[in-house]
């Protein structure tokens, strides 16, 4: 396991100060396919883990492409991770990252295997929102947000802080590393570039108003793990004839935005309101 140090800076809590206040504990969790980052009330320090468990003497991969695909084994891995590291008595605030097309599926899979921590109330978030939040991007304006994982590649257009569209394909950098035969070259770079090039031009191409033109005027951001290779985000420039902005560490930046988010949400009355209900954000 490592920890990464976060650069949030302490915000203002409600009641006591975290992490005395055991009523108010909170998690910032980003469930990705290859790793999974949780952030803790109180912690200055981001959990990143492999996202896998172990059953029946072997290895599991409970999420693949940004789909859960076992939820048991979700269950399983994030009590190991974080069981021992929240209060006794307390119930958590949950701040959930979510796939922006994961859909109603993914967040009932994903409610069903974060109960394994107790949470008093469940909020999701896709992780284009939780990605602007954490760079404070101005959503008074139209914004690109393309997020390369490590099996799932994102593009979103959000508006007013909402996703109004958004496109993914299930590709990410480790195809980058694997050959479709023995004899065959993996794929290139310029390969998942080209994938995110024609995703966008779709958006352009279906937008009958002209935020996708605007927020590709504007300059994309840029996160995931993809973010970290200079020929993805050179190529995108090149071929969007358009900015194109590397987060500060990319491949954490959804679990800090939802730290963000998580800190706002601490002070909101809604989420004092019941102890038992989950609510979408």
């Amino acid at each position: 396991m490592t920890t990464t140090p976060s650069p949030l800076p302490p915000g203002p809590a409600r009641h006591r100060s975290w992490p005395w206040c055991r009523q108010c504990s909170g998690i910032a969790l980003d469930l990705g396919s290859a790793r999974t980052r949780a952030w803790t009330s109180g912690r200055r320090m981001i959990l990143d883990v492999p996202t896998v468990t172990f059953h029946g003497g072997g290895a599991v991969y409970p999420i693949r492409r940004g789909a859960i695909v076992d939820t048991s084994g979700t269950a399983r891995m994030l009590d190991r991770l974080l069981g021992h590291r929240l209060p006794r008595f307390g119930r958590p605030l949950l701040i959930l990252t979510s796939p922006v097309l994961g859909g109603v599926a993914y967040r009932a899979e994903a409610r069903i295997a974060v109960e394994v921590l107790r949470p008093r109330t469940v909020l999701t978030i896709p992780t284009a929102r939780a990605v602007a939040s954490a760079v404070d991007a101005d959503l008074a304006r139209p914004l690109l947000v393309v997020d390369i994982g490590a099996h799932l590649t994102e593009v979103a257009l959000l508006a007013d802080g909402a996703v109004v569209d958004a496109r993914h394909t299930a590709l990410g950098t480790s195809d980058l590393d694997r050959r479709a035969s023995p004899t065959a070259p993996p794929p290139p770079s310029a390969y998942l570039t080209d994938c995110v090039v024609a995703m966008v031009t779709a958006m352009l191409g279906q937008d009958r108003s002209s935020r996708t033109l605007e927020a590709l005027r504007r300059g994309a951001l840029l996160a995931g793990g993809g973010a970290l290779l200079p020929e993805v985000s050179r190529g995108l420039a090149e071929q969007l004839h358009a900015p194109v902005q590397p987060v500060p560490a990319p491949h954490t930046a959804a679990v800090r935005g939802a730290a963000k988010l998580l800190r706002a949400a601490h002070g909101h009355p809604s989420t004092a309101a019941s102890t038992d209900a989950a609510h979408p954000l």
